[in-house]
């Protein structure tokens, strides 16, 4: 089999690490509340980041998530104050100095300071705790070939979520394309399910379904594009 390569690219799939609000949190008295939890055992828990870490630098990066859901599961407060100090968000350390004072504020900046490459990881990680997720997928990585002798391009993709790499698959466009049906299949049967039990949608899951949708329905306008050229130029007809 002959295969040339065509293209690579990655594309991103939504924010891998979207802002938690304080009350995905169980604790009324946020943020001093978790910091204090993280405070309390400081000591314990950068040796465990340092642990982590070192395992992120080797490249280990499901065992690095393993690790962080075992810290989410055992201390859900502590979990949630690195989780937030990781995101280096200005706001965040406003409200812990208010609550608190400068020096707990000072502890949480060192925290993103000595471990950004744990950031990525504990941000999906939060998304599972908080939102009742599991290795969502974050990003992925096209590479488009040729194969000669059967006449079919074809698509390999690897599924990242975070710096986990989940699968990886090659098809050709028809067997993708079947693939993403079945995703959109599944995706409309939750929604079905959804209204058929009164269960609300929340306005910013709505706000994305539509820019979702409007994406899918602007890809599928050059999807019938392409299959035009090739109905009046068939390949491999002769």
């Amino acid at each position: 089999m002959t295969a040339r390569d065509r293209e690579t690219q990655t594309n991103g799939i939504g924010p891998a690490c979207k802002p938690v609000a304080m009350d995905d949190v169980d604790s009324e008295a946020m943020p001093g509340a978790i910091v204090e939890a993280y405070l309390d055992r400081e000591r314990g828990i950068r040796a465990f980041l340092d642990e982590v870490d070192a395992l992120a630098v080797e490249g280990d990066h499901e065992a690095v998530r393993e690790r962080i859901r075992g810290f989410a599961a055992n201390d859900r407060a502590a979990f949630f104050a690195v989780a937030l100090a990781l995101t280096n968000s200005a706001h965040f350390f406003g409200d812990v100095e208010a609550q608190l004072d400068v020096t707990a504020a000072d502890a949480l900046r060192d925290l993103a300071e000595t471990y950004p490459a744990l950031a990525e990881h504990f941000g999906v990680v939060r998304m599972e705790v908080a939102g009742d997720r599991h290795n969502p997928v974050t990003g992925l990585d096209v590479t488009t070939t040729y194969d000669a002798d059967q006449e079919v391009p074809l698509v390999t993709y690897t599924a990242h979520s975070g710096d986990v790499e989940l699968c990886e698959s090659r098809g050709s466009p028809a067997e993708i394309l079947a693939t993403a049906t079945y995703v959109v299949q599944a995706t409309n049967d939750a929604l079905e399910a959804a209204t058929s039990d009164d269960h609300p949608v929340n306005t910013d899951e709505l706000s994305e379904l539509i820019d979702r949708r409007e994406e899918l329905e602007s890809e599928l306008s050059v999807l019938r594009d392409r299959i035009d050229q090739l109905r009046r130029a068939p390949v491999g007809d002769e």
